[in-house]
């Protein structure tokens, strides 16, 4: 099984710039994955991203109030952190052993 990201209702809200109220409206409405932990939702995060691109405020929101807004300053500049392919050295190859040495 693969590793699910789960995230709390207010996570969410942060997350993709919307009241928390907008959220629970989704799950409400069943467009949400979730399961409930301790009497609170766990909202599957894959779900959430389907959600957000399937209404253009909402995908604005996104991009305007929520974690969307941050994407231009995680740009790296420095080509030493973000390499491009031909800046990468080809790997080596390792030595063939001899086995009668």
């Amino acid at each position: 099984m693969p590793n699910v990201i789960r995230v709390s209702v207010s996570e969410a809200a942060r997350l993709f710039g919307v009241e928390p109220k907008t959220i629970r409206r989704a799950i409400k409405a069943e467009t949400l994955k979730y399961i409930i932990v301790q009497g609170r939702y766990k909202i599957n995060f894959n779900s959430l991203l389907d959600w957000s691109q399937g209404k253009t405020a909402t995908k604005n929101k996104l991009a305007d109030k929520g974690i969307g807004q941050y994407v231009d300053k995680w740009k790296i500049k420095n080509k030493l952190y973000s390499p491009s392919p031909e800046l990468v050295p080809p790997p080596k190859k390792p030595k063939k052993i001899n086995p009668e040495s």
